[in-house]
């Protein structure tokens, strides 16, 4: 059950989400929901987990995301549908979020979703031997699921950019580790797609699985940490998940065959 923080934030939400063409602050929101500023911001974060501002900004990538995948349209037209105002920063802006530009982003969907289907399992292999820093993510998911899941641990709350360290399993599997991790601070958050023969399910997640370990991790030069993610529907309030899943797996295979 909402409580009444949630039920706030999750107004503003649905007020960006119906109004990404027009010019919106922080300042206009709060006054929406009839908050000062400070503890708007400072609810947002808390119940979100990043600012008012890189929400926004995630909901126009997604928004232009969807645009591109279900029509034709003009990337031009795109832009101006979502917020944007020169093609140069909807351009860049994408490539930071997505991993690549729009134009290339639609030429690729096919290819992607085809690659994510044929996408052989038995090379997920754990290492022989767990070298700290580690972090192992034992993933509780519906008994129903069937697909992939993919866990990374990133730095920031939202899933804007390309993990620290990242993998995918396969659903029957039910646990991951990382070894060597970089020293830092990050946000271990899961992902899950289901297959699907509709090139959208992959690309536009708003509907899949999605799980997170609340608090940061710390990982310092001895850390060797077990934590646990259950799979969960989105909530009315998650942020979008920007990047794209089947690229960076692709790109990890790549890279795995180059190095052998």
């Amino acid at each position: 059950m909402q409580n009444e923080k949630e039920k706030i934030i999750i107004q503003a939400i649905e007020y960006m989400k119906h109004h990404l063409d027009e010019d919106i602050t922080s300042e206009s929101l709060a006054q929406y929901v009839g908050y000062s500023p400070f503890h708007f911001s400072r609810m947002f974060k808390d119940v979100t987990g990043v600012s008012p501002r890189l929400y926004l900004s995630a909901l126009r990538i997604e928004a232009g995301k969807q645009i591109l995948i279900d029509s034709s349209d003009s990337i031009l037209k795109t832009l101006l549908n979502v917020g944007f105002r020169s093609v140069g920063t909807f351009s860049s802006k994408f490539k930071q979020f997505v991993g690549l530009p729009p134009k290339q982003f639609q030429r690729n969907i096919h290819s992607l979703h085809t690659y994510l289907n044929e996408y052989d399992f038995s090379k997920e292999l754990e290492p022989l031997e767990v070298l700290a820093p580690s972090v192992t993510c034992h993933i509780i998911k519906p008994q129903q699921f069937k697909g992939m899941i993919f866990v990374g641990l990133f730095p920031r709350a939202i899933p804007d950019q390309a993990p620290i360290v990242g993998t995918a399993i396969h659903h029957k599997k039910t646990s991951c580790t990382f070894s060597k991790v970089p020293l830092g601070t990050y946000y271990l958050l899961t992902a899950a797609i289901p297959r699907s023969i509709n090139p959208r399910t992959y690309f536009v997640l708003d509907e899949a699985y999605r799980g997170r370990v609340e608090q940061p991790i710390l990982i310092e030069k001895n850390t060797m940490i077990d934590v646990e993610v259950t799979l969960r529907e989105p909530l009315p309030y998650d942020p979008p998940i920007l990047i794209n899943l089947p690229k960076l797996l692709f790109e990890r295979e790549n890279r795995k065959q180059e190095e052998k």
